[in-house]
Order: structure tokens, then C-alpha cells, then sequence
């Protein structure tokens, strides 16, 4: 007996490769690895910009010095720009406060170029002075108390911490990732369901071979492992096809939205980890198409054998 199970391990007599569902199944993981590489790159690419947002966004803070309005052009823009000085002054005298940068007309210009076009002199206009603060790491800022002494030390002067508009980003971006969540488990669920139900269907038609094989002493863990030895490498090849095809697509994505420039979506990036998790999808579906195939093998085989 011992002789007969080493010949029953050592051979295939289960015809898995002729089945009809093999190129069925490796359809269903190219789509699905291709579903989930593409889903996969858009959830990283939120936390990366997630993780940018917080570090250059949370960590600042905006001055604004409203224009003082005259008769007198150069009068105005004279206190306009003394208003700015004073707000800088007591800015800089906060501890929590790392660096304190004004725009020149030039960074203004840049600023309001998308929505007014070339050529326009920005000498000419009464727009607001900005000033760019940046917190040190950890600090934390009693936000009213800082607009008071703002509004006191420079009444035309007011505070933006970005918070408001930062949470509605965010909240938007979580809502994303939630629902690209949600993609990735229903894409698992079907393509675990589709290799369930073609696996039954190759033991109903291997069913006499398969009661052939007990009566010659295999167990219902030899016909798992042939299953599932087989399954997976339809879901390692299907893993391929569908990351061949994965690739350029999200290249193609990530090229759409670098060219927005200075959009918040040109913030997104994908880390050398992300990449890696990327490439080895064929891997997981390789290892979710074997477990899925060899528990329905056991669990079909205590039931009706």
C-alpha cells in the first residue's frame, strides 16, 4: 500500500489541464488583478496625497493683508505694505512659528496668472498681500488667539489655518478610498466565487475518477492539492495578464493628472512599497485562487463522498 499512494503522489491522473473552465478562470483573474492593480494605485495614491496634504498644508498657515483702499495709489499700497510688516513682526515673535515668508509681486503674479491670464501688472491691482507661515513640528496653535492679536496689531490683516476646506478634502478623499475599498472586496468576492463554482463543476465531471482514486487509497487532501497545485497557477498566469495590462494603464492616470498643474491631484504619488505591493498581485491571486480551490475541493468532498 505504501508503494501504490507513493505512484498516486507522484502522478497527475486528474485531466485538470483539458478543462473547459481554465481559460474561463484565467479571464475572470486578468480582469480582476486588473480591477484591483488599478483600484490598489488609486487607494495608495490618496494616502500619499493624504500624507502630503497633512505635512504641507497642516503645518501652515495663511496671512492675507486686505488692500487698503485711497485715493492716492501709493498711499495705499504704502500702508498696505506697513499693515504686512507689522503682521510679519508679530508672527515671527511666535514661538510656535518656524518661518515667516511674504510673497513678492512675482509669487503673487504666479498665484493669480491661471484665473487672470498673462500680462496683467500686478502693480496695478488691489489684491491682497499674502504671507506664508510655517509651524514647527508638533506645535500647537491657539488659532483665536492668534487672529485677535492679528486683527490688533494689524486690523487689515486675517488668519486662515486651511482646517475648514482641509477637512472637506479629506472627508472626500476617505469617501473615495471607502468606495475603492469596497471595489477590491467585491472584486475578491467574485473572482473567489467564480473559482468555487468552476471547481465543483470539474469534480462533478472528474467524479468517477475521483472515486476511482479513494478506492485506490487517496485522500480528499491528494485531489485538493491537485486542484488547488493547478488553480493556482491559472491564478498566477491570469495575475500576469491582468498586470500586463494594469501598468500602462495606471501610467496613463498618473500622467492625466500630472498635468494639472498645481492641483491637488498632482499630489498624489506611489512609493517604491506601493510598487511592490503592485507587482505582487499575481502572487495573491496565485495564493487566493489555490486556498478558495482546495477548501471547496475538501469541504465538497466530505459532503457528498
Amino acid at each position: 500500500m505504501p508503494n501504490q499512494n507513493a505512484m498516486i503522489a507522484r502522478k497527475k491522473e486528474l485531466p485538470l489541464q483539458d478543462d473547459s473552465s481554465n481559460l474561463f478562470l484565467q479571464v475572470m483573474i486578468c480582469i480582476a488583478v486588473f480591477l484591483f492593480g488599478v483600484t490598489l494605485a488609486g487607494v495608495l495614491s490618496i494616502n500619499s496625497m493624504l500624507a502630503t496634504w497633512n505635512e504641507s498644508i497642516l503645518g501652515s498657515l495663511t496671512v492675507q493683508v486686505m488692500p487698503i483702499n485711497d485715493i492716492n495709489a501709493e498711499q495705499a499700497k504704502a500702508q498696505t505694505l506697513a499693515q504686512q510688516e507689522k503682521a510679519v513682526e508679530l508672527l515671527q515673535s511666535k514661538p510656535e512659528v518656524d518661518k515667516v515668508t511674504p510673497l513678492n509681486n512675482e509669487q503673487l503674479q504666479k498665484l493669480i496668472q491661471p484665473w487672470l491670464g498673462d500680462g496683467v501688472e500686478i502693480n496695478e491691482l488691489p489684491i491682497p498681500r499674502l504671507i506664508d507661515v510655517r509651524l514647527k513640528p508638533g506645535a500647537e496653535v491657539d488659532f483665536i488667539r492668534w487672529a485677535e492679536e492679528l486683527a490688533e496689531a494689524a486690523p487689515q490683516a486675517s488668519l486662515d489655518n486651511h482646517k475648514l476646506w482641509l477637512n472637506k478634502l479629506i472627508k472626500f478623499a476617505d469617501g473615495l478610498k471607502v468606495l475603492a475599498l469596497a471595489v477590491l472586496a467585491l472584486v475578491i468576492v467574485i473572482t473567489s466565487g467564480a473559482i468555487f463554482y468552476c471547481t465543483q463543476t470539474s469534480l462533478g465531471l472528474h467524479k468517477h475518477i475521483i472515486e476511482i482514486l479513494h478506492l485506490m487509497g487517496a485522500k480528499d487532501t491528494y485531489v485538493a492539492q491537485q486542484y488547488a497545485k493547478r488553480t493556482a497557477w491559472l491564478g498566477f498566469l491570469g495575475g500576469i495578464y491582468g498586470l500586463f495590462l494594469a501598468i500602462p494603464t495606471i501610467f496613463v492616470i498618473a500622467n492625466l493628472a500630472r498635468q494639472i498643474e498645481g492641483g491637488i491631484i498632482s499630489e498624489a504619488r506611489l512609493t517604491l512599497s506601493d510598487w511592490s505591493a503592485i507587482l505582487s498581485l499575481p502572487l495573491f491571486s496565485m495564493l487566493i485562487a489555490m486556498m478558495t480551490a482546495y477548501y471547496t475541493v475538501k469541504k465538497t468532498l466530505e459532503k457528498f463522498m
